[in-house]
């Protein structure tokens, strides 16, 4: 077969661990010194650490920056210290200082800098500087560094904020410290952001982050990183509403293609308790013989935590299950109740097998179908008692469970029904998740618990009024809940202004909430939103197909959308590894490889290590808030003629793949090349490297600096027609 397996040696992490590594703002551009005709960027200067403190009040940020550079080679080095300003920044004040000394420094206008940007490309023939040459810039002199040596550069600058749609948008150029000569220590980056209009969404496309509410007028968030190299800028947007639910809306659109969005709906921090939604809360517990000892007692501890988090209106039940059941009470009970029922979870003992179907089935049949219900079910095994058989459990709680029933899983272990745990909660509106050897059960149950404890809008309906929107994920809108947003992905067809619709029930209360003037864009936008909607997509797809069969079309769309975003699965190794994407032949010889490799896995068990492993990183793709990157790690994996299996080193996908905008480029033959590029039917138009034609062209059309910065060799369509940047032609 063409597709190797490749075996997933850095894992996503939490929430795909779709964290991208994060980097610092300046960069020093070192003089060559006596003898040394060119000093690349990345072989001048190592970055030691950096800090940056962002205050943002009313859409005004005042950026703090602290960063160390470290001269590890044998000479002094001395230069100019550069900082490309943010795309549309307006600098109200910059201060610098040196290891405590003022340096006067200077704002470049965006053609100052662009001729600096471009002499020293020349000079050094590096276009790394290319992606900023249409950004203003700070610039400075910087002290000669003697070998071994450190200068601490400390710098404040100020700007408004532009708001678009309703979203506040701040950008911090970090990606330049890619350019640092080897990888930072630390970075450390916190934003506090203080409003006098209620905040809202807060949202990261770029990097994950912590985010810390205590009101509505405030937020604080930051993420730190050790040992790395950046590779992208950080960009934050948050809303500011006085609206009880507040919603915003991103788009981009190419020229002739329909166009993607995203959506933020996000409620109050803080909401009275006659405006929170009751619910009905029920426990599924896993009692049987193997979650004895360290097992049950992290479980009891999670059903702890969540009785003592119901809400004065809500219901609850306990139902613990092996080879019978026993329950808390016959009936749901109120949330005063919550101490007995501590005192019954507190008493539960392992012992016996596993009856699921049975157990499920005492839940839902005990529901409430005027109330919101949600069930938490735990189980670390299959079934083993009673009905056994996968699909007539999941008819069986699909023909009694009533439509307000949301069922969230949670598998423990690697001996759990995967088909079973994500199918229930496909079919039921909830979520699963697998606590893996050496996860704690508490904490997992109990951070879920924290985002879902408290709804305020519940059947949640979303309408687009004039804009035909669908391939919407999630699929099935969730409820919105206190310190929640709903981050939803779709397509859309024309763009235009429209008037979105929120609607969804308070308790037995019909709520509808009106967003006019909503702006689906025409052309352009935020580009980052495709590879969002590609990630969910394909996690979806996935999931589909492990669950009810490979699908030629469902193929041929994972195939698609890797190659156009450069998204990486355990089936979409011809990324790193084939030659031949850039043909419909070549593109067509893949699906059939990964149809095949998907109908040999059709009879593999659904539990097992590989199995969990499985249908964990295809559900963390399917609820992905931010696009996959990051600097993941495979091991393709070969079988010799004597059916041994060779393991050569490890592949970093950002060496062979890199993600600039919507576009996606792999490097093939030396040479960087636009995943849209169709080498059987289309002619390059060539463009030497660092001629005058190759300047002119930037200058005409900024963008392609962006792509042009990948190297000294590069093919990239852009506008229909497709330019290589080869070398210098004789």
């Amino acid at each position: 077969m063409r597709i190797c397996y490749l075996l997933i040696l850095m894992l996503i992490g939490a929430s795909l661990g779709l964290t991208a590594p994060a980097g610092a703002d300046g960069i020093i551009i070192v003089d060559p010194p006596p003898g040394v005709p060119i000093v690349k960027l990345d072989e001048a200067l190592a970055i030691k650490y950096h800090h940056a403190d962002v205050m943002i009040e009313d859409q005004v940020a005042t950026t703090r920056v602290d960063q160390v550079f470290v001269n590890e080679n044998t000479w002094t080095a001395a230069g100019t210290y550069i900082f490309p300003l943010p795309e549309g920044a307006a600098v109200s004040d910059f201060v610098m200082w040196v290891d405590g000394e003022p340096v006067r420094g200077e704002i470049l206008e965006a053609d100052e800098a662009r001729d600096i940007y471009n002499d020293i490309v020349r000079q050094m023939r590096d276009p790394a500087l290319l992606e900023y040459v249409d950004r203003k810039a700070l610039k400075a002199s910087v002290f000669p560094i003697p070998p071994g040596e450190e200068r601490r550069i400390e710098l404040e600058y100020s700007q408004v904020l532009p708001l678009e749609n309703g979203l506040v948008h701040y950008v911090y150029p970090l990606s330049t410290e890619k350019y640092s000569s080897k990888p930072l220590e630390e970075v450390v980056m916190t934003v506090d952001i203080e409003s006098e209009v209620p905040i809202k969404a807060v949202y990261s496309p770029s990097h994950q982050v912590f985010v810390e509410r205590e009101n509505d007028f405030s937020a604080l968030l930051g993420f730190e990183e050790y040992d790395v190299l950046p590779d992208r800028d950080f960009e934050l947007y948050y809303s500011a509403s006085f609206e009880d639910v507040g919603l915003s809306l991103l788009s981009y659109k190419e020229t002739g293609e329909d166009g993607f969005f995203l959506l933020l709906a996000a409620p109050k921090v803080k909401v009275e308790p006659e405006d929170l939604v009751a619910k009905d809360l029920i426990l599924v517990l896993d009692v049987s013989g193997s979650m004895e000892g360290e097992k049950l007692d992290q479980a009891k501890d999670a059903a702890l935590y969540v009785l003592d988090n119901l809400n004065p209106e809500d219901g609850f039940n306990v139902v613990a299950f092996s080879t019978g059941l026993v329950t808390f009470s016959s009936e749901l009970e109120p949330a005063s109740e919550w101490d007995d029922g501590k005192e019954f979870v507190k008493g539960l003992e392992s012992l016996g097998g596993t009856d699921i179907n049975r157990a499920l089935l005492e839940a839902v049949e005990m529901t409430d179908p005027d109330r919101p219900t949600t069930v938490i079910f735990l189980t670390d095994g299959l079934a083993t008692v009673g009905v056994e058989d996968t699909g007539t459990i999941l008819g069986n709680v699909e023909d009694a469970a009533p439509e307000n029933v949301r069922i969230f899983s949670f598998g423990v272990g690697d001996d759990v029904d995967t088909d079973l745990l994500d199918q229930l909660s496909i079919d039921h509106g909830g979520a699963s998740t697998y606590v893996r050897p050496g996860q704690k059960i508490n904490e997992t149950v109990s951070a879920f618990y924290a985002k879902i404890s408290s709804p305020v809008l519940s059947n949640l309906d979303v309408d687009f009024g004039t804009i035909k929107a669908g391939q919407l994920y999630p699929e099935r809108t969730p409820d919105l809940f206190v310190g929640s947003q709903l981050v939803m992905v779709g397509r859309y067809r024309n763009g235009g202004k429209t008037t979105i619709t929120l609607s969804g029930t308070v308790n037995d209360r019909k709520v509808t909430i009106v967003y006019p003037g909503n702006n689906f864009i025409k052309e352009g936008g935020a580009d980052f939103i495709p590879r969002l909607w590609a990630t969910r997509a394909i996690g979806s797809y996935l999931t589909e197909i492990r669950l009810h069969g490979e699908d030629p079309e469902l193929v041929d769309a994972i195939v698609a959308l890797s190659i156009r975003y450069g998204i990486i699965t355990p089936y979409t190794s011809f990324l790193i590894e084939e030659d031949d994407i850039f043909s419909e032949s070549g593109r067509e010889a893949i699906s059939r490889d990964v149809q095949e490799e998907l109908a040999a896995e059709a009879d593999a068990p659904s539990f097992g290590s590989s199995a969990v492993q499985k249908a964990a990183f295809q559900g963390q793709l399917a609820a992905a808030e931010a696009p996959l990157s990051g600097p993941l790690t495979f091991l393709p994996t070969t079988t010799g003629a004597d059916g041994g299996v060779s393991e050569p080193e490890p592949v970093k996908v950002g060496e062979v793949i890199k993600q600039i905008g919507s576009k996606t480029f792999v490097f093939r033959n030396e040479t960087w090349t636009d995943t849209s590029f169709d080498g059987s039917k289309m002619e390059t138009v060539k463009v030497e490297f660092l001629s005058d034609d190759y300047f002119d062209l930037i200058l005409e059309n900024p963008v392609l600096g962006d792509y042009f910065a990948l190297g000294e060799r590069v093919i990239v369509v852009y506008d229909g027609t497709a330019y290589e940047v080869v070398e210098v032609m004789i």
